[in-house]
């Protein structure tokens, strides 16, 4: 089969739901976007054997380390922030765990939901596009299965940064007090930076500079694994064309699409995708 275009390494998580539960994480919802947009994709994951991810995502080798628990999430959506719970965790992922035959993946994403993704795995890729979305290290679980926000001082990757060439990280993941600090720290170290606020757009660092992208306004039913999409989006298109200011609105239209639904069968085409920023730019113009 060869190298995939397109690699994600995380847990696959399993989101409590009403309807009782469906695929979530990083590593679903970036994964989908990229195989939608046409990308030959893979994942390295772990779970227990009550997840068959053949099922779930369709047209993507999918790696799964044998596990005790599957990653288990709640998301609690309420009028100012989300709040999260982790009931169950799956083991973690280490650089001796990823698969010959993904060594030469042209880009890979590491996004850890609960820290289980090892540094380590970083030297797996000294060809690859590297890129990461940080949340799962920005992370502390409370002994009640509370998901509470860590100060990003407390994340200190020796070389990771140094490695990585696009960070993508939202305003849910850093404490308001810190964000710029860190915001600065990370911009000193990678050359891509995408900071996703939702529905007030996002920062892009690209060429030593920051800009602002414009959210694309649309009526809004589920923003879970918004930031995956504009993450794998972003990368997508940043791979076909060197330009990152066209990949981040690229990935903002991807954005707005996904929020119209829920869960991954929001995950949109490249069609979808394409007709969203047109309509956009036409309006905008």
């Amino acid at each position: 089969m060869g190298a995939p275009d397109f690699l994600v390494i995380g847990h696959l998580a399993k989101d409590k739901a009403a309807e009782g539960w469906r695929l979530g994480g990083t590593a679903a919802y970036a994964s989908l976007t990229a195989s939608k947009l046409g990308l030959r994709t893979a994942v390295l994951s772990s779970a227990a054997s009550d997840l068959d991810p053949s099922l779930l995502l369709p047209n993507i080798d999918v790696r799964l380390l044998p596990s005790d628990e599957t990653t288990v999430f709640e998301n609690v959506y309420g009028p100012k922030r989300r709040l999260q719970y982790v009931w169950a965790r799956a083991r973690t992922i280490a650089a001796s765990d990823v698969p010959q035959d993904f060594l030469e993946a042209k880009v890979v994403l590491l996004g850890p939901l609960v820290g289980e993704v090892e540094e380590e795995v970083e030297r797996c890729f000294p060809r690859s596009l590297l890129a990461i979305t940080p949340q799962g290290w920005l992370r502390t679980i409370r002994p009640d299965g509370r998901v509470e926000q860590a100060s990003p001082r407390r994340w200190r990757p020796r070389i990771l940064l140094k490695r990585s060439q696009a960070l993508f990280v939202s305003d849910e993941d850093l404490p308001p007090a810190e964000a710029e600090e860190a915001l600065a720290r990370w911009a000193a170290q990678v050359p891509l930076l995408a900071f996703t606020r939702g529905a007030r757009g996002a920062r892009l660092w690209s060429e030593n500079r920051w800009r602002e992208v414009p959210a694309i306004p649309v009526e809004e039913v589920d923003p879970t694994g918004a930031g995956d999409i504009f993450a794998a989006a972003f990368l997508s298109r940043y791979v076909e064309t060197d330009d990152a200011w066209q990949a981040a609105l690229f990935a903002a239209a991807a954005a707005s699409v996904s929020v119209e639904a829920k869960g991954t069968a929001a995950v949109p085409s490249r069609q979808e995708v394409e007709e969203r920023l047109q309509a956009y730019e036409t309006n905008a113009s």
